[in-house]
């Protein structure tokens, strides 16, 4: 009886292991994760919308139909970029990725109080060096620190009835993710 439930008990620790270490392994080992799929389709700075999702195949998985929705892939190896999302009528969000889709910031149209959501993303070495301006308060500039280089940007837009996708298709189309020169001077 007790070599039956060391066997058992020595299965459950076995099987566990093995299935703790698929769990952390996988991920970094799928070739086919949200950056390499939107890397054919997606330049590099630039917001791209989506395409609606389909019953056939959407762009990514799980992709709400009521939602348009489009992508900023960054890198800010150049400096720093200034994303730009004007708010629809109904509901629009911004969420940030690293390259190994892992989400460190999301923001909504509630949060921002305004009618554009504007930001400032950039790593923690190009924020180290922006010059102290005392005509610009923390309240007047909303600047996101980036843990990685790469990474993805997600805007979606809620159209509330099939009718309003056009409305939040065009908020979407008018977001903009530029680069933006580093200033030369030292903190």
């Amino acid at each position: 009886m007790i070599r039956w439930l060391l066997l058992l008990i020595g299965g459950a620790l076995l099987g566990g292991v093995v299935h703790l270490a698929t769990i952390i392994i996988l991920p970094r080992t799928a070739t086919q994760d949200a950056y390499a799929r939107l890397e054919k389709i997606t330049p590099v700075n630039t917001v791209t919308a989506l395409p609606a999702p389909k019953p056939e195949g959407a762009t990514m998985p799980f992709m709400d139909p009521a939602f348009a929705g489009a992508i900023c892939r960054y890198d800010l190896t150049q400096g720093p970029l200034k994303l730009t999302v004007p708010v629809s009528l109904a509901y629009t969000s911004v969420s940030f990725y690293t390259r190994q889709d892992v989400a460190y910031y999301a923001i909504n149209d509630r949060a921002a109080g305004r009618r554009v959501i504007e930001l400032e993303l950039m790593t923690a070495e190009q924020h180290n060096q922006m010059p102290e301006d005392e005509d610009i308060t923390a309240a007047d500039r909303l600047i996101v620190e980036s843990p990685t280089v790469t990474g993805l940007i997600a805007i979606r837009a809620l159209a509330p009835e099939p009718g309003l996708m056009p409305m939040a298709q065009n908020a979407i189309a008018n977001a903009k993710c530029v680069q933006q020169e580093m200033p030369t001077a030292a903190r």
